[in-house]
């Protein structure tokens, strides 16, 4: 049986996950993070993106967070996310829209939305994509 560590994913709305896994991985500030048991403490914030984790029977899930915190001690690991979604649930036809909107602005085609808006939207956007296609090659939905 492969070593576990507790892991929480909660945000302010809700707790997204609670059990144990043998792998996290997230997209911190400073880059990727793969947090497996016996790692070192660490507190490091967290980008937009996809955070993947690989249960205790081998079977992953993966989650989208909007930004927030990685903080591992040694027997727990704690997201807490800004917002954070299933990927599942995701909406990748809103997330495409926005997308454009935010390109669309960024380019001056007739938008009310100032420069560094459209920056946050478009990168939230392409994080969301960049979870969706994850979640399909991962599990070919």
């Amino acid at each position: 049986m492969a070593m576990t560590v507790h892991c929480d994913i909660v945000s302010a709305e809700q707790s997204l996950y609670s059990g144990l896994v043998e792998m996290v991985v997230a997209a911190g500030t400073e880059g990727d993070l793969g947090i497996m048991p016996g790692h070192a403490p660490l507190l490091s914030r967290l980008k937009p993106g996809p955070v993947r984790i690989v249960k205790q029977n081998g079977q992953e899930e993966i989650f989208f967070v909007t930004g927030g915190f990685l903080e591992v001690q040694p027997n727990l690991v704690t997201i807490l996310a800004d917002t954070a979604l299933r990927a599942e649930d995701v909406d990748e036809a809103a997330a495409q829209q926005a997308r454009q909107k935010a390109k669309d602005a960024l380019e001056g085609k007739h938008s009310e939305m100032d420069h560094s808006h459209a920056m946050a939207i478009l990168a939230e956007s392409l994080a969301q994509l960049r979870t969706i296609e994850q979640l399909k090659k991962k599990f070919g939905k």
